[in-house]
């Protein structure tokens, strides 16, 4: 299935999910404004992200840090155009500064991922692997696709106690707020957001109880990416940029770090040698 064909499918399943989740009398001015939105998409990016899987930073001295990314589009990066600014890449070049080691990246993320998916990406995973820490970004697909809030947090928890089982430390990024696209008009807008704050709510409790941390992505970098579209966002408008992806590794990084912290303490930097 080509690009252009994917790309239309998942607008109509979106416009399809929002228009049934308002009342009837609504209904007719969502649908005139997802039309809006159809024709307001730019070029599609295509299904797949950059490949980042490496050692990051192998100079370092130490054993790597396995690093796994699970979850959507997000979480695999598209929208970066190279693989040095994806979600992964950024965060294990932040780690290996950080914790002055290096990262071995592996990125199960499937583009298009709802949180159903979790468990085949952790399947796909070789037995042998053992992550020292995963981070999980997911959830806009549920809200698109109108899962039920009840279920993807039963599968996101799921997801977290088989990583917890690994002897792994987690970290989830609660689902954007999708009232950043700036493509979907109102009130269409303001019912994704509404829908994906629900979602990110109980994504955080269900990361608590189950023994993970969870970052908030619409308090963290949400305001951002709705001042300032163009420099956030990628061509497509619905994907992060580059720059899109450093302020989420950004906002992400002190509880990832946080979590490694018993087994990798932050180590200080250096110190310079003096002038004589």
């Amino acid at each position: 299935m080509s690009a252009v064909p994917l790309r239309s499918l998942i607008v109509a399943g979106t416009v399809l999910a929002l228009v049934v989740a308002v009342p009837v009398a609504g209904r007719a001015v969502v649908v005139r404004q997802a039309a809006i939105a159809r024709r307001r998409i730019g070029k599609p990016l295509g299904e797949l992200a950059p490949a980042a899987d490496r050692i990051w930073r192998r100079q370092l001295d130490g054993t790597p840090i396995e690093l796994l990314l699970l979850g959507d589009s997000i979480a695999a990066g598209l929208g970066a155009e190279r693989r040095k600014d994806t979600l992964g890449a950024r965060l294990s070049k932040g780690l290996a500064r950080e914790l002055h080691r290096p990262v071995r990246l592996r990125t199960a993320a499937v583009v298009g991922s709802e949180s159903s998916a979790l468990a085949a990406q952790l399947d796909a995973l070789p037995g042998h692997y053992r992550p020292a820490v995963a981070v999980i970004v997911v959830g806009g697909n549920d809200v698109t696709h109108r899962i039920p809030v009840s279920e993807s947090a039963a599968h996101l928890t799921a997801a977290i106690v088989r990583l917890r089982s690994l002897g792994a430390q987690v970290v989830v990024g609660t689902c954007p707020d999708l009232g950043a696209l700036r493509p979907v008009p109102q009130p269409l807008r303001a019912l994704g957001s509404r829908l994906s704050r629900q979602l990110a709510d109980a994504q955080a409790h269900a990361a608590h109880v189950a023994g993970a941390r969870a970052v908030s992505l619409r308090r963290a970098v949400g305001p951002v990416f709705i001042s300032q579209p163009d420099e956030m966002f990628s061509l497509d408008r619905f994907h992060p940029s580059a720059l899109g992806y450093r302020r989420t590794a950004d906002a992400l990084m002190p509880a990832v770090l946080e979590a490694l912290s018993p087994a990798y303490p932050v180590r200080p930097d250096p110190p310079h040698p003096q002038p004589s």
